[in-house]
């Protein structure tokens, strides 16, 4: 059985009961960042080997786990936060596992995107989900003018480099939406600011941005 496990985004007493019986349970656990791993089995007393599963050795590493699960053994995949092939590695291994009929199953847990989705103020009945955008200003409009029609509320990830730059390329496509900027969501600082793209610009100026943000953008009003 392969198992996709969905792990803290942050607080550590997000993790399920039932997430934790899996992570008892299995051979092996798959990890993205085998050290982040490390600290929550260790809080939860989980002694279990790892192997490293990340974007930069999929090719590698994606084959030599199917045979592991072939030789009747259970993997869990557990991303270095949130649920596994949610922006982080998965979709290979189950697509693999899913071609040669083996056994695939989630266990549900915690996610940036519906965290960020559902704190945001804005309608949440319809979403798209967009992830990282393209690091280039010139790929990165083309990329966010792609849904400028869309009446869906849209959520980004990026990284703190590129946060103003996003807001401003957001500002320039989209014109001034309301929208949520959201940092270090369930840890002690977690900030979650709301208002539109220009305001929010402005808050994110003035400070020095740190850790992975997830923003939600309304979409085009009829």
């Amino acid at each position: 059985m392969l198992y996709l496990v969905a792990t803290p985004i942050g607080n550590l007493g997000d993790i399920t009961l039932r997430a934790l019986e899996v992570l008892r349970s299995v051979d092996l656990v798959a990890s993205e960042d085998t050290r982040k791993t490390g600290i929550l089995l260790r809080h939860y007393e989980i002694h279990k080997p790892q192997k490293s599963y990340h974007a930069f050795n999929e090719k590698k590493i994606v084959p030599w786990l199917i045979e592991y699960l072939l030789e009747g053994k259970s993997i869990a995949v557990v991303s270095s936060a949130g649920t596994p092939g949610i922006s982080d590695p998965g979709f290979s291994i189950i697509r693999a596992a899913v071609e040669q009929d083996i056994p695939v199953t989630a266990i549900p847990g915690p996610s940036a995107v519906v965290l960020a989705l559902t704190l945001s103020g804005l309608p949440a009945h319809s979403f798209t989900y967009k992830g990282f955008p393209p690091r280039k200003t010139g790929a990165r409009r083309r990329f966010i003018g792609e849904d400028v029609d869309s009446a869906h509320t849209q959520v980004f990830y990026e990284s703190p480099h590129r946060i103003l730059a996003f807001l401003e390329d957001a500002l320039s496509v989209l014109g001034d939406r309301q929208a949520a900027v959201t940092n270090d969501l369930t840890k002690k600082f977690e900030t979650i600011y709301r208002g539109r793209l220009s305001e929010l610009l402005e808050i994110l100026n003035k400070e020095s941005p740190r850790g992975e943000y997830t923003i939600v953008i309304e979409g085009l009003r009829g």
